[in-house]
């Protein structure tokens, strides 16, 4: 494979330079019904010193890569992203080819896609010859979550942008499938992550372990038999409180509606579920950095999470 040279570059300069500029590869969800992660995202990037530069005519990432070694063309898509990233930076638009991406499906997708063409100078020329009309891909971009890019910058920074800490906030964090596996795309350990604990921990909010925060939401299953997604989502987020959790938290955009909007089956099949919160991560970054909680777009979550918000103390009623 291609030696990255993102891999070794030096986290952002964060707290008193220019904003780092990083590609930023959004995907479909983010621009629909997850409106509340992208906008969370940039504002609480805004304020770690980072700009998240949208790539100019980027495409759905496939959602999900093939596993099949002879089919090259599902990863013609994820593969031709790459390429604008590559323009972004040789039009000066972006500090370096290190894609940012905020959606775990997406991630998981573009990573993989990623690893799998350009440790392969074959298939990587098959692929570069298909795309005739765009420039080649030379397989020099790093695809990064944005968890990884705050990790980065490392506890002090971020906590330094702390002025509203989620004491008294009880959040289980939940991380499911494509965040995690498999090991070597994953961002974190796929048995035991710890990233977004650490980071809550930083801002302030008790950490719940949840056992059941890497057990699949259900994922597609949600669109033929939501019932089935509604008892994954009953266990996930009946075990997250009976350990003693008022919220989960997620980063990807499917598991938040199955964890989310099918509570409404979850109650339906089971009167006595308590509704559950559940926040994008950089929601909750957001509240913690003192931003305007506009960013945060809550009037999109299915479970109003203001409530809990105001009973402790983190959010004002609104006039």
């Amino acid at each position: 494979m291609p030696e990255n040279p993102g891999s070794t570059r030096a986290a952002p300069d964060v707290g008193g330079g220019a904003r780092t500029r990083l590609p930023y590869y959004p995907g479909c969800t983010l621009k629909t019904t997850a409106k509340g992660l992208e906008d969370s995202a940039i504002a609480v990037a805004e304020a770690l010193d980072i700009e998240l530069v949208e790539l100019p005519r980027w495409n759905c990432c496939g959602v999900v890569t093939s596993l099949t070694d002879d089919d090259l063309m599902r990863h013609i898509a994820p593969l031709r992203n790459m390429v604008r990233v590559q323009d972004a930076v040789d039009d000066g638009l972006v500090d370096g080819a290190r894609m940012v991406t905020l959606c775990s499906m997406c991630f998981n997708a573009l990573k993989w896609s990623n690893e799998r063409i350009t440790g392969d100078a074959e298939d990587l020329k098959s692929i570069n010859d298909f795309m005739y009309l765009e420039n080649d891909y030379r397989g020099d971009v790093e695809v990064l979550h944005f968890l990884e890019v705050v990790k980065e910058l490392g506890p002090g920074a971020v906590a330094a942008r702390v002025t509203n800490r989620l004491e008294g906030l009880k959040v289980a964090p939940y991380y499911g499938c494509t965040l995690l596996r498999p090991k070597g795309i994953g961002i974190d350990d796929p048995e035991n992550p710890t990233v977004q604990s650490d980071l809550l921990e930083g801002m302030g909010a008790t950490v719940i372990d949840n056992p059941y925060r890497t057990v699949c939401c259900g994922s597609y299953q949600t669109i033929q038999n939501k019932h089935a997604v509604a008892e994954l989502t009953f266990d996930i987020l009946q075990h997250a409180r009976d350990a003693g959790a008022e919220a989960v938290t997620t980063f990807c955009p499917l598991c938040a509606f199955n964890l989310d909007n099918r509570q409404r089956e979850v109650i339906e099949k089971r009167p006595e579920f308590e509704p559950m919160p559940v926040f994008y991560f950089p929601q909750l970054m957001a509240v913690a950095f003192g931003l305007d909680t506009s960013c945060c777009r809550f009037d999109l979550n299915h479970t109003d999470p203001r409530p809990l918000l105001r009973r402790e103390g983190l959010m004002k009623e609104e006039p």
